[in-house]
């Protein structure tokens, strides 16, 4: 705790005290400076708290201490001025507060002596008209819990995966809502996993429409490479959707097995749920990525044949072109005895010969396949 204080003291160096245990929280930031604040509510037995207003998180924090339930505060890239003050006040720990501010955290689960902090990466499809090899299939964005006894505070990062409409849902279904800032987590939880499985299906239909036109026959018009370049920016994309996916999956095995005085019984068991769908969606991007390298191997594959048969043909017409080559040269040294020479036919004759073996070598040369 002698931590906590001191960084309070080094980011507010005047504060009013509140909390009932001695905590403190930042008097002397106006109200509307909090611009990173999306919503802020209390919540008790699972409805909200009316109060005609607005509250700020600090009129919401005494209304909990005061009258109990639970208080839930959204922001939304906060700076370390804008969240110092709230971190201060629930008493979160450095570390988390400093990787809710700085963000790029890979998913994980970390407990604290009486919070939970929680990262989810958001994954949003960007829709596309054509793939190239420069679309942007996959747009990634964080989510940061903090769950505590009567708290519930979340950060976003990145544009997408508003937390909005979930708040709305959750706020329908107060019997749920009941149940606490552990009902909050696995609402959040299951919203991102099912985000997952909306982009993976469409991730998917990406995937099968390159695989078909790699290996559809007689395709024209496309420039030879291009296939790659699609593979490769799917690749890519796909490895983002891996790095969002494949952490988490330990975290969700956590909360569904291992019991935590955070969470409450009930809402553990849909954990459950929410780990299985998980770890269906982390086989198919790790059958994503598989798919794309035997994609891209047999696309490379097509790429040296197709070299392959152009030398051939390039190879072919050099021979043929060999025979009058070298019959002109012969004729080019200007000796004065040489074959036919001074026969009256010697000039139609070695055109016919020399057409003749030019025929003879392009039609054995196109029985073989070769041209």
């Amino acid at each position: 705790m002698s931590m906590i204080r001191d960084l309070r003291a080094v980011v507010r160096p005047s504060r009013v005290s509140l909390r009932k245990d001695g905590g403190t929280y930042d008097a002397t930031r106006s109200p509307a400076a909090s611009s990173a604040v999306v919503d802020c509510a209390v919540y008790r037995d699972g409805r909200r708290i009316e109060t005609g207003t607005a509250l700020t998180p600090h009129e919401a924090v005494r209304l909990v201490r005061r009258d109990g339930g639970f208080v839930w505060i959204g922001l939304h890239e906060p700076t370390e001025a804008e969240f110092s003050g709230i971190a201060g006040e629930f008493g979160l720990h450095p570390l988390a507060v400093e990787d809710a501010v700085q963000a790029h955290q890979r998913p994980k689960l970390e407990r604290y002596d009486d919070s939970l902090f929680t990262v989810f990466k958001t994954i949003h499809y960007v829709e596309h008209d054509q793939l190239d090899a420069n679309s942007e299939v996959v747009e990634s964005g964080e989510v940061m819990c903090f769950t505590g006894r009567d708290f519930f505070i979340t950060v976003r990062h990145g544009g997408q995966g508003s937390l909005r409409a979930l708040r709305h849902r959750l706020q329908d279904d107060p019997e749920l809502l009941a149940k606490g800032p552990s009902a909050v987590l696995h609402a959040i939880a299951d919203h991102v996993v099912d985000g997952y499985i909306a982009v993976a299906d469409a991730v998917q239909d990406d995937i099968d429409e390159v695989e078909t036109e790699v290996f559809s026959p007689g395709r024209k018009g496309a420039p030879r490479g291009s296939d790659a370049g699609r593979i490769y920016q799917l690749k890519r994309e796909v490895l983002e959707f891996k790095r969002a996916v494949s952490p988490l999956l330990r975290p969700m095995q956590l909360l569904s097995e291992r019991p935590m005085r955070l969470i409450d019984p009930d809402i553990q068991k849909y954990f459950r749920d929410v780990a299985d769908h998980l770890a269906r969606v982390q086989e198919q991007v790790l059958g994503f990525d598989e798919l794309l390298n035997s994609i891209l191997q047999a696309n490379l594959a097509q790429a040296s044949v197709a070299q392959n048969e152009d030398m051939r043909k390039i190879t072919s017409w050099a021979a043929i072109i060999a025979v009058p080559t070298m019959v002109c040269g012969v004729y080019g040294m200007n000796f004065e005895y040489m074959p036919e020479l001074h026969w009256k036919y010697g000039y139609p004759v070695i055109l016919s010969f020399t057409v003749a073996v030019c025929l003879g070598i392009h039609r054995t040369l196109k029985r073989n396949g070769w041209l």
